[in-house]
């Protein structure tokens, strides 16, 4: 219709596609009704995507979020995000109109242009770090990252040392599994060993965030918000490292693109090890 959309029928199959044209950083949006109209909506739910294929709803303290709409056609109303998200597509879905009218929307959307390393990973590929001596000891590490995979299984990145050290995060029928030991050689990550497991079906192709922190023994883990705090095994202190960490695989020395378990298929964003930027570092 003249003056905004207005679907044919007013009922709640409806919604709005609006194509940014690129993955940007959404802040807030804006909407009013149909212009000169009884045509409004009191009521919406917004959905998010990279793709325009696959959708999730933007939400609030883990609820779907239902924002207020407009109670005229011509007034603004203005809502600005508790947090940001990240998109190419995003959807207005009415919940609720003007009684007296139909669905009526104008609508704008605010946020700036999104910039980030990413890395495609093909299943056959990794990236590797390797360090400036043999030997990398740390009592402290840090590894943020995104991830998205379509793939439920896959080894995102590992590390392990000549006596009996790893750490080795991977997704394990679409939940993310985390293994470390410092130090126990009869702890190695095929046979027994330490082990926190957080979140559920992440091989939905939506970005997933990680975060992990250690301290000597002490582990924060988190996925998409959720932390579990855990001890380590081992008998020091240290995550003693040998050579190199590998990121999407575990590579067998000596045989390119062959590797020890399942390894990565889909998407790594903003990867850091201990404030080093590994993909921005690979790139170069």
């Amino acid at each position: 219709g003249a003056g905004g959309w207005s679907p044919l029928d007013s009922n709640e199959q409806q919604w709005l596609q609006v194509d940014l044209g690129d993955r940007v950083e959404i802040v807030a949006v804006a909407t009013q009704g149909r212009y000169g109209s009884s045509d409004w909506v009191t009521s919406y739910t917004l959905m998010f995507s990279d793709t325009g294929r696959n959708w999730k709803q933007y939400r609030q303290d883990d609820t779907i979020w239902v924002f207020t709409g407009n109670s005229n056609a011509d007034s603004v109303v203005h809502h600005k995000f508790l947090h940001s998200m990240k998109a190419r597509f995003l959807r207005f879905i009415p919940l609720k109109w003007n009684v007296g009218g139909r669905i009526g929307l104008r609508v704008e959307v605010f946020g700036c242009s999104y910039k980030s390393d990413i890395a495609d990973f093909d299943g056959r590929s990794s990236l590797l770090y390797r360090f400036n001596q043999k030997l990398m000891s740390t009592f402290k590490d840090v590894v943020s990252l995104k991830f998205k995979s379509m793939q439920g299984d896959g080894v995102l990145f590992h590390g392990e040392g000549q006596r009996g050290d790893y750490i080795t995060l991977e997704l394990q029928k679409g939940k993310l599994s985390l293994h470390i030991n410092l130090g126990d050689s009869n702890l190695h990550f095929s046979n027994s060993h330490a082990s926190v497991t957080l979140g559920s079906l992440l091989d939905d192709q939506h970005w997933h965030s990680v975060l992990i922190e250690r301290f000597n023994k002490q582990v924060n883990f988190t996925v998409d918000k959720h932390t579990q705090h855990f001890r380590t095994k081992g008998d020091s202190d240290h995550l003693d490292i040998d050579y190199e960490l590998s990121f999407g695989g575990i590579p067998v020395p000596g045989k390119p693109g062959t590797f020890q378990r399942k390894n990565f298929h889909g998407c790594i964003e903003n990867l850091y090890y201990n404030g080093v930027n590994i993909i921005d570092l690979a790139k170069r």
